[in-house]
């Protein structure tokens, strides 16, 4: 009740001043109801554990029914409060069921994270317009309908709400191999630019977050419909766990942020292309080509996740590269004034050394 007196306070305040910009106070995640999809294995999954470990309400969503209800029953064993709701995100009604049903058990939703993603590996002219049509539907399209959602719910209820998009660094740097996957999450990035400057010209009570997140452990690549000889996988490269992505979703569900990048990684790539396209080009092409893949034969193309669910309850996949513990960068991000306080430090302490000798 105390929160929605603040937002009574804070729109009187922008009645009296119309030009004024007041900046969102989001709930304390054990006061959220949460909704995350694509929550049946990776990141949505790892996202829902943490989240309900950290007192919020979960609403669990995908397409693998068992997968959630095991989910959903795991939680509330360990006295959290979760549901589930089977749904494909690439069909607007299913998502507008996501809402309703989370709106019905608990009365509202404080955050949507539009998760579920799902990837084609193959060169750009070998995938069928058909496959690459699917694949928009789960990684464009689910998100746009998880959007209005989720900003119809906040704006009629008059009180601050968070949507999280999970991009990729692909959606800031395209790649070879994965080129439909690129152009998806390119898409998403725009979406979510887009949206937010609307919403903040607006004033709607919603913070809207673009995460960037860099090669993750998931069973991303085991999902992934692929057109190669080669299993995709991230092979001979940096990875990052799930729970820093979850981390980085997880604070932003309580405080705005524009962008959080997962690991230097994703930021470094992003920045790279920016400043030497050409280089960049050439790079990506050399690295990505053999980066992409394992060492054995890949998968049927039946056994993807692109038009069926795939198979739940797995956190991580079977990469094989440099396996980070967590990612110092995202860390970082989320206490930038502190963050720089450190090095300012470090860096004065180096030329203290450096005067005495």
């Amino acid at each position: 009740m105390a929160n929605d007196d603040a937002v009574t306070n804070t729109e009187q305040l922008e009645q009296q001043n119309p030009g004024m910009k007041t900046k969102l106070k989001l709930k304390q995640l054990k006061d959220q109801v949460i909704v995350i999809t694509g929550a049946s294995s990776g990141i949505g999954l790892v996202t829902a554990r943490m989240a309900a470990k950290k007192g919020a309400k979960v609403v669990a969503a995908a397409r693998n029914e068992d997968a959630l209800k095991e989910l959903a029953d795991e939680l509330k064993e360990k006295g959290h409060d979760a549901i589930w709701v089977k749904a494909d995100t690439g069909k607007e009604e299913d998502v507008n069921r996501i809402a309703e049903t989370a709106i019905s058990t608990f009365g509202r939703f404080d955050t949507w994270v539009n998760n579920a993603a799902v990837s084609i590996f193959g060169h750009a002219m070998d995938v069928t317009v058909d496959d690459m049509k699917r694949m928009f539907d789960t990684n464009f399209w689910g998100p746009v309908y998880g959007t209005r959602a989720a900003v119809k719910h906040y704006t009629s209820r008059g009180v601050p709400g968070a949507l999280i998009n999970v991009g990729s660094l692909f959606g800031d740097r395209g790649t070879v191999i994965q080129s439909a996957y690129a152009s998806a999450k390119f898409a998403l990035h725009g979406w979510t630019e887009s949206i937010r400057m609307e919403l903040e010209k607006e004033q709607a009570p919603v913070s809207v977050t673009l995460i960037h997140p860099g090669r993750i452990d998931t069973p991303y690549n085991e999902h992934a419909r692929s057109y190669l000889d080669k299993q995709p996988a991230h092979y001979r490269s940096m990875i990052y766990p799930t729970e820093a992505a979850a981390e980085a979703i997880l604070f932003a569900a309580e405080h705005p942020k524009r962008d959080m990048y997962i690991g230097s990684q994703a930021k470094a790539i992003a920045m790279l292309g920016a400043l030497f396209p050409r280089l960049t080009d050439r790079l990506m092409e050399k690295i990505m080509y053999c980066s992409q893949h394992a060492e054995r034969p890949s998968n049927p193309r039946e056994k993807s996740a692109l038009y069926e669910a795939g198979y739940g309850l797995h956190d991580r996949g079977t990469n094989k590269g440099w396996m980070r513990s967590r990612s110092y960068y995202t860390k970082a991000t989320k206490r930038p004034i502190v963050s720089a306080a450190v090095l300012a430090g470090l860096a004065c302490a180096w030329a203290a050394v450096k005067r005495s000798r």
